[in-house]
């Protein structure tokens, strides 16, 4: 008897955090959600009137994006391949907006583009990796599939969590934040500035760590209350 009113409360957060558009998700993105909506409106809205849905736009935005990343990157065109990557990560921004444009956000929505963001990724970590390999530089290959894992981690605890009714949303690099920092990284390296890439990429499996420690004690603790007060009796309440 005691148990439902925490169960439900869980379950009705965890389907409001679902539910949220994949373009809210972050501090950063909520910063520049303004701006941002100005600049890609008139697009998105000459893409609506065609009959293009923003989940088409986020599978052709991926698909760019990954094919970019293969093609630029393992060949040492750091600077091409990050600025034609660049192009299609903005797709992830505009399919937001044209999701709130017509009021389509949905379950399969944000799910669809949870899942290809973390394809995307994929593909731009593994030009990185193929890239080093290529060139003998094998410290950082490590580095950069450390990357790649460490990211994935970091977006599976926080679904994970979410998939259980408990808030995740904390940490110090979340996806916007590794984009930014692995793209400039790669676009500066690629440009002959020394040491920027490896810098970066260091930075990023730090980032990395720091953020999956903080999320796991953060769920903890939520975990760790809500069995406590399953326990309590109801003259404790």
């Amino acid at each position: 008897y005691h148990k439902r009113p925490a169960a439900i409360r869980l379950r009705s957060v965890g389907c409001a955090l679902t539910c949220r558009v994949a373009y809210d998700r972050t501090a950063m993105l909520k910063l520049l959600r303004p701006a941002v909506t100005r600049i890609l409106t008139p697009l998105g809205r000459a893409l609506a009137r065609r009959g293009i849905s923003p989940n088409v736009v986020t599978a052709v935005g991926t698909f760019g994006t990954v094919a970019a990343a293969l093609f630029f990157y393992p060949r040492g065109e750091l600077f091409p391949g990050t600025v034609v990557i660049t192009i299609f990560v903005l797709a992830d921004l505009l399919d937001g907006v044209m999701a709130r444009m017509g009021g389509e956000g949905s379950l399969w929505g944000a799910f669809l583009d949870s899942t290809l963001d973390r394809v995307g990724d994929a593909g731009i970590f593994s030009g990185l990796v193929i890239w080093f390999m290529v060139s003998g530089q094998r410290v950082l290959a490590g580095v950069a599939l450390f990357c790649l894992v460490a990211g994935a981690l970091v977006s599976y605890v926080k679904a994970r969590a979410e998939g259980l009714g408990l808030n995740c949303d904390v940490g110090l690099a979340e996806r916007p934040e590794r984009l930014v920092v692995g793209l400039v990284s790669a676009g500066l390296g690629g440009l002959g500035v020394p040491y920027v890439l490896a810098a970066g990429l260091w930075l990023l499996a730090v980032a990395s760590v720091v953020t999956v420690v903080q999320r796991l004690l953060h769920v903890h603790r939520q975990a760790a209350s809500a069995a406590a007060g399953t326990l309590r009796s109801p003259g404790e309440r």
